[in-house]
C-alpha cells in the first residue's frame, strides 16, 4: 500500500510551505479511509511518494480519476497566511490504497 502526494511545482512554494502542504494532503486523505485501511497502511510503514504537477487543473483531473476509481483523496487549498493567496490549490493526496491502484492515477508523474 502507498499514498501519492502530488504538489504543484508551478507556484513557487518554498521548502517549508511545500512540506506543510504535503503533510496537510497526506493527513486529509488518510482521514478519508476506513479503519481497516488505516491499520494496514500504518502496519506496512505508511509508504508515501511525493510527485509534481504543473497547474491546478492537473490536480483536479487526478482527483476526479481517483474518485472514479473509488480511492481516498484530498485536494488542499492554502489559507493564505504566508506565501500564497487564500484558496490557492497546492496539493492532492491519493490513497492510501494498493500500489497498483494509486499508480493508475499518478503513475505518469515525476518525483518532486
Amino acid at each position: 500500500m502507498k499514498q501519492a502526494i502530488v504538489a504543484r511545482a508551478d507556484i513557487g512554494m518554498g521548502q517549508g510551505k511545500l512540506a506543510a502542504q504535503v503533510a496537510h494532503a497526506s493527513l486529509s486523505a488518510y482521514e478519508d479511509t476506513d479503519t481497516q485501511t488505516r491499520k494496514r497502511w500504518k502496519g506496512e510503514g505508511q509508504k508515501k511518494v511525493v510527485l509534481k504537477a504543473n497547474g491546478e487543473s492537473t490536480l483536479f483531473e487526478l482527483a476526479e480519476k481517483a474518485d472514479r476509481a473509488g480511492l481516498p483523496n484530498a485536494i488542499i487549498r492554502d489559507a493564505g497566511h504566508t506565501q500564497l493567496d487564500p484558496g490557492t490549490v497546492t496539493a492532492l493526496a491519493v490513497g492510501p490504497a494498493e500500489d497498483d491502484l494509486v499508480d493508475r492515477v499518478t503513475g505518469d508523474l515525476s518525483l518532486y
